[in-house]
C-alpha cells in the first residue's frame, strides 16, 4: 500500500515534465505543424467525449443527464464559472509575461485544466488513492503527460498551469477518500462519465474551432447528475 497522495503528486509531476518537453519541441516546430496537431488532438477529445456519452443506454439515463445538464448551466451561467477561468488563466498570463514577454495562456489553461479534471477516472482514481491505491492515478498520469506535451507543442506552455487544479481537486478528493466511498456506485460512476462526455465532447468542439462553447458553465451537472441519481431512484427506470 503506498503512500495517501502518491497518485495525485506524480499525475501532478507528469503534467509538468509534459509542458517542459512540449515546450521544447514545440519551440523547433512550424506553426502550421502546430495547428494540424491541434485539428488532430481536437479530433480525438471528440471521440473520447462521444464514446463517454454512448454509455447512456436508457431514455431514463438520458433525461437525467439533460436535467442536469440545463440545471448546471443555470447555476454556470449565473455564477459564470467559465469567467472565473478566464480571469485565473488572463492573471497567471499578465504575471508571467512580466518575466518572459506575452505568452497566450488563457486558453491553454482552461482547456487542458477541463480536460484533466472532468470525468470518472478523476473521481475514482483520487478515492482509490485516498486509500492508498494510486495505480489508477498512475494510469491517467501516463494519460495526461503525454496528453499535455501534445497539447503544449500547439497551444504553449500554459498547458503547465492545469497542474495547480488537478493537485487541488485531486488531492482535495482523496483527503475526503473516506466520507466520499458512497460515491463508488456503479449508476453513480456511469452518470458522471455520462455527463463528463459531453462535456468533453465540447472541449474537442472547441478545439476545432467549429464554435464557442462556455464548456466552464456546464461543470455544475456533474455535481447536480451525482445528486440526481444518489437521491432518487431514477438511472434505472426502465423506459
Amino acid at each position: 500500500m503506498a503512500l495517501p497522495g502518491t497518485g495525485t503528486l506524480v499525475n501532478t509531476l507528469a503534467i509538468v515534465v509534459g509542458s517542459a518537453m512540449g515546450w521544447g519541441l514545440g519551440s523547433r516546430l512550424p506553426e502550421r505543424i502546430g495547428q494540424t496537431v491541434l485539428q488532430g488532438l481536437g479530433s480525438l477529445v471528440l471521440i473520447l467525449g462521444i464514446q463517454m456519452a454512448l454509455t447512456l443506454s436508457s431514455a431514463a439515463q438520458s433525461v437525467t443527464v439533460l436535467i442536469a445538464l440545463v440545471l448546471g448551466a443555470v447555476v454556470g451561467e449565473w455564477i459564470n464559472l467559465e469567467a472565473a477561468f478566464e480571469r485565473v488563466g488572463q492573471a497567471l498570463e499578465k504575471q508571467v509575461s512580466r518575466w518572459l514577454g506575452p505568452s497566450p495562456i488563457t486558453q491553454a489553461f482552461v482547456t487542458t485544466s477541463i480536460l484533466f479534471v472532468v470525468g470518472p477516472m478523476t473521481l475514482l482514481g483520487s478515492i482509490q488513492d485516498g486509500l492508498g491505491d494510486p495505480s489508477l492515478l498512475l494510469i491517467k498520469a501516463a494519460l495526461d503527460g503525454i496528453a499535455t506535451l501534445a497539447f503544449t507543442t500547439s497551444l504553449g506552455w500554459g498547458t503547465l498551469f492545469s497542474a495547480i487544479p488537478v493537485f487541488l481537486v485531486q488531492g482535495g478528493v482523496a483527503l475526503l477518500a473516506r466520507q466520499l466511498q458512497p460515491l463508488l456506485r456503479p449508476e453513480m460512476i456511469a452518470a458522471l462519465e455520462a455527463t463528463g462526455g459531453i462535456l468533453i465532447l465540447g472541449i474537442g468542439i472547441n478545439l476545432l474551432g467549429l464554435t464557442r462553447l462556455r464548456v466552464g458553465n456546464l461543470l455544475p451537472a456533474l455535481l447536480i447528475v451525482e445528486l440526481l441519481v444518489g437521491f432518487l431512484p431514477v438511472w434505472e427506470l426502465n423506459f
